[in-house]
């Protein structure tokens, strides 16, 4: 009896000892990036109109805005893709020459569109014909893929294998085997690349357009477990 009473308590005092055995794993981040050529161009414009009276501004503003919406739906642009993205009218003040107090001149009125425009290659003239039609700002442009997806896919592909490949070197080096992949987790976006804007190059008469080239950047973040070489 007393054998197993002490058999029973070395027992519980190794029980500690053998749950704090460190687990044996690596972490490793991967990183990929895919560049490919834009199929869509997003882009902010609008009309700016300044008047004495608050409700010309803004009427001469809406109505050259209610040209440009006409102008694409004639080209071909659905009405989804067209989205207002800002309305503002504000006050505009006058400092006289010789200096002085600020004087009421009048009102400033802005109504900002933003359009995405899915036929690549007449971005320039689209642009040119807005601006003959009304728009007096352009506020930005910036290029981006209708369906990622692809090459989204693709990217995820190429970060885990850079961050098994890693995790392989490193383990090697250590003298261990890569075991099972213990989690994974991601990060991920969509990116534009301004240095290689000047390989396609799209003209109009006056609207010179680059659409260079999208980045789709993948991030992974992965542990393995290790163990004793074989």
């Amino acid at each position: 009896m007393r054998n197993l009473f002490c058999a029973a308590l070395i027992a519980l005092i190794a029980l500690p000892a053998a749950a704090e055995t460190p687990e044996r794993r690596i972490s490793v981040s991967g990183q990929a990036v895919i560049e490919t050529a834009p199929d869509m161009a997003i882009v902010r414009l609008g009309v700016t109109h300044k008047d004495k009276q608050a409700t010309n501004a803004l009427r001469k503003t809406s109505d050259a805005v209610a040209a440009l919406m006409s102008r694409l739906s004639g080209l071909g642009v659905a009405e989804r893709d067209v989205q207002t993205s800002s309305l503002s009218l504000g006050p505009v003040w006058n400092t006289p020459e010789g200096g002085g107090p600020r004087v009421h001149w009048g009102y400033e009125a802005a109504n900002m569109i933003t359009v995405r425009l899915r036929d690549i290659d007449t971005v320039g003239e689209a642009l040119d014909a807005l601006v003959s039609d009304g728009a007096n700002r352009l506020d930005s442009i910036r290029f981006a893929l209708q369906d990622p997806q692809e090459a989204m896919d693709e990217a995820r592909r190429r970060a885990v294998a850079n961050a098994r490949h890693k995790a392989e070197l490193l383990a090697d080096a250590a003298g261990v085997a890569l075991g099972d992949t213990v989690s994974i987790s991601e990060g991920s976006g969509e990116r534009p690349s301004p240095e290689r804007m000047a390989p396609t190059m799209m003209r109009s008469d006056s609207v010179p357009i680059a659409a260079g080239e999208v980045e789709i950047e993948a991030s992974v973040s992965m542990v393995f477990e290790l163990t004793p070489p074989e």
